[in-house]
């Protein structure tokens, strides 16, 4: 997890341009709408919303876990929320802000691990998609995640996210090479999969145009890199939730938007905070 997403950060979003992430950022804020308390600014009314400014700006607060280079971070911020975004790697955090401040936004981002993060209040939302908790390797990682995120969540809050599937792992993609050749970069993805441990290797190896538009144009310098995700089950991320004090909501394919099945590669998922109490002002 640590070594991660290093060499990787500057053709990440290359690489990913088939990604839908506008699709993704609509299934966001749809759950949010159905499910959640944070609101865009435009939708902003009401009194209850002006008696406490600070309390406010907590409920309608989306912190995105995992927000790589922002993409998805930066196309909530353009639909009106007030987001923030959390990673643990440098080098995506560093693009996340070349892409913040050439939309001119002022999305604040924080080198924090998702598993030990501190932010100073409570936030209506949070959401991790993209498989970043897939990058969780044990039980116990992923139990603190859920207790962190509970924590700070703003009463009534709730937590949307992803992870792919053990049986995406371990039926799909489980010991293949997947390889892909750009005009600018390369890369040669050979899996590696461990039934006892459900842990999926990725050695990752990445070849750079070295001077993109300088004249030695030919010249690419190879990269390697190494992820390692492990398969979830729909059952085991409920025990989670509930473990942590949640409520679960609801789940669905990710793919298909339907109902989760056994083929289902990646789910979304839905969970909210119990037990706080609102200040009576903000209380319906």
């Amino acid at each position: 997890m640590y070594e991660s997403y290093r060499s990787f950060a500057s053709v990440y979003d290359e690489f990913m341009d088939g990604t839908d992430y506008q699709k993704t950022a609509d299934q966001i804020q749809d759950m949010i709408t159905r499910f959640g308390v944070s609101k865009p600014s435009q939708k902003r009314t009401g009194a209850s919303e002006a008696k406490d400014v600070l309390l406010a700006a907590e409920k309608n607060l989306v912190v995105d876990l995992g927000c790589g280079t922002g993409k998805l971070t930066e196309i909530l911020a353009d639909r009106g929320y007030d987001v923030m975004g959390i990673d643990l790697s440098e080098e995506m955090l560093g693009m996340a802000l070349e892409r913040r401040d050439s939309l001119r936004h002022k999305t604040l981002y924080l080198c924090q691990d998702m598993r030990e993060f501190e932010l100073y209040g409570t936030a209506g939302t949070f959401v991790s998609v993209g498989d970043s908790v897939n990058y969780l390797l044990t039980d116990e990682d992923m139990a603190r995640l859920f207790e962190r995120v509970n924590t700070f969540l703003f009463p009534g809050g709730i937590f949307v996210f992803d992870f792919k599937t053990l049986h995406l792992y371990r039926d799909v993609i489980g010991d293949s090479t997947i390889a892909e050749d750009r005009e600018d970069c390369s890369f040669i993805w050979e899996n590696w999969y461990d039934d006892e441990s459900r842990i999926n290797e990725y050695d990752l190896s990445l070849f750079i145009r070295e001077n993109r538009m300088g004249e030695d144009d030919n010249l690419f310098r190879k990269y390697q890199e190494i992820h390692r995700q492990r398969g979830y089950t729909l059952e085991e991320m409920k025990r989670f939730a509930q473990a942590a004090g949640m409520t679960w909501i609801t789940e669905m394919d990710s793919d298909t938007m339907g109902p989760v099945g056994e083929e289902s590669e990646r789910i979304l998922c839905v969970v909210r905070e119990n037990g706080k109490k609102l200040p009576h002002f903000m209380r319906k």
